[in-house]
């Protein structure tokens, strides 16, 4: 049995799969994917400048640095002041984003929740309490959303941890460097 991992067959199935389950999520599904898309899309541009576009510039701070004659005078420091701040504002470029972003899941998760509930209260007031499956669906509606917005958060959390602590162990590593005399 030879099962490849981007088959059409399996492509089919997952795509199904994830309209079923955003189906029974409702609509606030839709919005917290968007949501974790554009996020994960700001986590992977994050990653990608900390390993292709940040040693190059750390290269080119560390060399005009390093090329200068005078590193001890107050305007000396003054430009490695002001590269560091260069290098701070690069690296902890759209953190705060993310992090936003990550708070705004949990937050699309109750908001499902609400919107189920009331879907299941207004079953309850038009067909009884006596159908359980009628109100199964709104049911679902209300939990799905809030499990996939703490997924998201927990997942975001973790990766916003990571990266903020990688950009300020670069920067402080950086000063470090420029710190140093030739």
């Amino acid at each position: 049995m030879d099962v490849t991992l981007f088959s059409s067959e399996f492509a089919e199935t997952w795509w199904i799969s994830l309209q079923q389950f955003m189906q029974q999520g409702g609509q606030i599904l839709w919005w917290l994917a968007v949501v974790v898309l554009f996020s994960w899309l700001l986590v992977a541009e994050r990653l990608l400048y900390l390993v292709f576009t940040y040693p190059k510039q750390k290269q080119r701070w560390l060399a005009m640095w390093y090329a200068r004659e005078d590193q001890t005078s107050w305007y000396a420091h003054a430009i490695r002041s002001g590269w560091l701040s260069e290098a701070h504002l690069a690296l902890s470029q759209n953190l705060n984003v993310i992090k936003v972003l990550v708070a705004i899941c949990p937050m699309l998760g109750l908001l499902g929740t609400v919107t189920g509930m009331i879907s299941v209260f207004d079953v309850m007031a038009n067909q009884g309490s006596s159908q359980p499956k009628l109100m199964a669906s709104g049911i679902s509606l209300a939990t799905l959303p809030t499990m996939a917005g703490m997924v998201a958060a927990l997942a975001g959390m973790f990766i916003h941890a990571r990266l903020a602590k990688a950009c300020k162990m670069r920067e402080q590593k950086l000063e470090k460097l420029m710190r140093s005399q030739r």
